[in-house]
């Protein structure tokens, strides 16, 4: 990682924008490779309102240095600039000073997709609705439960250098259904795990980590029977309250059979109390529950039903807002085939 002219980059095209940054696509007129340009918001820029991004952008420069540099989950960041203005570089003027992150290009398709892209009817859910909440449709090249492991997997890296990832939410996530592969393309949300504690909450830990799985990636209730229930995500607000993300959890788990209900009541337990540790049990606790749930939706009456929604939902992907990002539908999706039919 190291400090780069933005004037060696062209801009290709807007990958998306997020509470926080807005990302352009471009390429590496040096080296040919393809990255993604990262900035605060412009609205916040031209507001002079981006003080709290610059923290954020500090925070994950030093947080890569120190741990995130170690793993291949992280979509490795290339360099950064010194503050400045970049009125030139991206054809606005918004004459403020802010730093601007480049990024290696992200494989794969965000789990979900920019809200803006929303309103353009978009389903923007997709990708969190057909692989880590109801993978009804599985290839044989992918192992169970891909996107939960391999995000324990990372906070496992992050635990070891003394810090607990959060706010790992899906439009964070790129991922590969042919291989199963994903990668982290915003971790700037990190506390250290000797931090002090927010006021009117304990210190954050690994039961928060855990929290934030449970919500995003998983889901007691039954598959859409109907494409359309693939379209919009779930879950996504911020944890503002553990125990009415808790309470509400329950809910919706006393609504399912008992040995769904038992395995994820057994989580929330522990969670409530705060009782992992480390990641290891919860990895055990979270698959046990997710085969629960598998077992679950392969035993219903309407089975079939919910399968062929699948398999309508991801025809999805093959329209040109995921051709957009780096990802050929044709090649990803082709080992999903369920009686002969090849998504």
């Amino acid at each position: 990682m190291e400090k780069v002219d933005l004037e060696r980059y062209e801009i290709t095209g807007r990958l998306g924008s997020g509470a926080d940054y807005e990302v352009r696509a471009a390429i590496d007129r040096e080296t040919g490779q393809q990255v993604a340009i990262k900035r605060p918001v412009p609205q916040a820029i031209s507001r002079n309102q981006h003080a709290a991004i610059e923290a954020r952008t500090e925070k994950i420069l030093q947080a890569y240095q120190e741990v995130g540099n170690s793993t291949p989950l992280i979509s490795p960041i290339l360099g950064y600039t010194e503050p400045a203005t970049h009125d030139g570089f991206f054809g606005d003027e918004l004459g403020q000073e802010y730093q601007v992150m480049v990024e290696e290009r992200a494989r794969g398709i965000p789990l979900l997709g920019d809200m803006m892209s929303k309103f353009k009817g978009i389903p923007i859910g997709a990708g969190q609705n057909l692989f880590p909440l109801f993978p009804l449709v599985q290839t044989s090249s992918v192992p169970a439960h891909p996107v939960h492991n391999q995000l324990l997997d990372l906070e496992e890296v992050f635990l070891k250098g003394g810090y607990v990832l959060l706010d790992l939410r899906p439009q964070n996530i790129f991922y590969q259904p042919g291989n199963g592969q994903m990668v982290v393309i915003d971790f700037g949300a990190l506390a250290k795990l000797d931090g002090e504690a927010p006021r009117g909450r304990p210190p954050f830990d690994v039961n928060d980590a855990c929290l934030e799985i449970l919500k995003f990636y998983t889901t007691p209730s039954e598959p859409p029977t109907e494409s359309s229930g693939y379209r919009d995500p779930r879950g996504i607000r911020p944890i503002v309250n553990i125990g009415q993300e808790l309470d509400e959890m329950a809910r919706d788990l006393a609504e399912c059979p008992p040995l769904v209900a038992d395995a994820g009541t057994a989580i929330l337990d522990k969670v409530r109390t705060r009782s992992y540790t480390g990641y290891s049990q919860f990895r055990a606790d979270l698959t046990s529950y997710l085969d629960r749930i598998a077992e679950r939706n392969a035993a219903m009456a309407n089975a079939a039903e919910a399968s062929q929604a699948w398999l309508e939902a991801a025809q999805w992907l093959k329209e040109d807002y995921w051709r957009g990002f780096l990802f050929d539908p044709d090649i990803e999706m082709a080992g999903y085939v369920v009686s002969g039919y090849v998504v």
